[in-house]
């Protein structure tokens, strides 16, 4: 595995960040496997993606008979049955049946300039609204609209201008305690909003709001529900489209199909992608007829866009959620999950731990840093030495927990021992 590691090291770009030299051969379910055959428990899902495990058999099988009938059909020359088939059964998990109408791409970012696109078109207006902390992916407006951190755009300006920042709820960022109540950080930063809109981008002048409903980048924190009812009264109230990125918190992960449905919000325009197609390259971007039909013919496509064989693979997706009851497992484990860290809080080194949140399986665990030395990072190399995939976020200290939704009881035991021994060995680091 050297060889190819070192081959890969010489000829990719150094610009892709990564965390590990592994070279995957194989996965399986809640695991993958590198070339030299270390066999790695899979607590990142490929960043969210794979929500069924890797290799799921049904959509192995969906994409194998795709291949050998279509793999590609060009949106912009015709229909395919794939796209067609799929779009039925997205209608039938989407949060409102109001949300009745597709443009299918390729990635996250893509989808996120598709209702950039869309929202200025149909309110012929330029400003875009984000929040603090969000990410929206690498492409040229996806990066002028990304707060988590500046290394998405450093270095690379002049970006999209137009573009306005509005807080978020989440403690860290409001210099506030972590038992601030999200009642209190939802009321300031509606109010910072509203100022927004007085001072910097005039409601008349202003297309849409995007909000992660969860941050993912920013530190896996929910919005609370105060906080997506009070922008979408906002938005009503001037005409301003609400944009609701479901990228990452979309597709179960927090425990229903989208993280909108906890607070029961309707927004104008929804992008997902990630576990849409369990790893094959898909978005899209739903929303309300009037909205997308603004679009005139020509304004969205693309060459992969909607992709024949992608397509099967999303069809797999929603079939395995509704036949093997995929959320009925997110329920059980979430709560096997947090009982386990409430556990974990109780022990000496569970001092390390500032905060734990989360919905479903898309889980945060915010640490301390007594020193200027973070702690994450002796977490995920405790549970990389372990056997296990983990992930960290944020500029603050924060770990993202998201096993593939599928994951045993057996193996979520697993994952929260090696946690567990991996915070105990931090915590004599930093001598807690």
């Amino acid at each position: 595995m050297a060889e190819l590691a070192q081959f890969a090291k010489e000829h990719i770009s150094k610009g892709i960040g990564r965390q590990t030299d592994f070279v995957f051969e194989e996965g399986n379910g809640c695991y993958v496997t590198t070339a030299d055959g270390k066999k790695l428990l899979d607590l990142s899902s490929g960043i969210g993606v794979v929500n069924l495990g890797h290799c799921h058999p049904t959509v192995t099988e969906y994409t194998q008979k795709q291949c050998a009938k279509l793999i590609h059909a060009q949106v912009n020359i015709a229909f395919s049955g794939p796209q067609i088939d799929l779009i039925k059964d997205l209608q039938t998990i989407m949060p409102s049946k109001e949300l009745d109408t597709y443009f299918l791409a390729n990635s996250g970012s893509e989808a996120v300039e598709g209702a950039v696109r869309i929202a200025r078109h149909s309110t012929k207006r330029q400003n875009i609204i984000v929040v603090q902390g969000s990410y929206h992916g690498r492409t040229a407006a996806a990066a002028a609209m990304t707060r988590s951190k500046t290394a998405y755009s450093a270095g690379v300006g002049p970006l999209m201008p137009c573009v306005y920042t509005t807080p978020f709820p989440y403690y860290s960022q409001l210099l506030m305690q972590p038992d601030a109540s999200e009642d209190q950080m939802a009321d300031y930063c509606l109010q910072r909003l509203r100022m927004l809109l007085q001072q910097e981008t005039a409601p008349q002048d202003t297309a849409g709001i995007f909000v992660e409903t969860v941050l993912g980048e920013g530190g896996y924190v929910p919005a609370p529900a105060k906080f997506l009812h009070g922008v979408r009264e906002i938005c009503d109230e001037h005409g301003i489209l609400f944009v609701a990125d479901e990228i990452q918190s979309g597709y179960g992960r927090t425990g229903k199909m989208f993280a909108v449905e906890h607070s029961g919000v309707v927004p104008d325009l929804m992008t997902i992608a990630k576990g849409i197609a369990n790893g094959f390259p898909l978005s899209a971007v739903v929303g309300k007829k009037k909205y997308m039909d603004a679009m005139p013919p020509a304004s969205l496509g693309g060459t992969y866009t909607g992709n024949a064989v992608a397509c099967a693979a999303g069809r797999a997706v929603v079939k395995v959620f509704r036949e093997d009851k995929v959320l009925d497992n997110v329920a059980i484990r979430s709560k096997q999950f947090f009982d386990g860290l409430a556990e974990i809080r109780k022990k000496p080194h569970g001092k390390l731990i500032e905060d734990v949140r989360g919905a479903g399986l898309m889980i945060g665990i915010q640490f301390k840093s007594p020193t200027k030395e973070q702690v994450r990072g002796h977490v995920v190399k405790g549970c990389m030495d372990r056997h296990m995939i983990i992930l960290s976020t944020s500029v603050f200290d924060v770990l993202r927990l998201i096993p593939p939704l599928t994951i045993s009881e057996k193996e979520l035991a697993e994952a929260l021992r090696i946690l567990d021994e991996s915070i105990a060995d931090a915590g004599k680091h930093f001598q807690i």
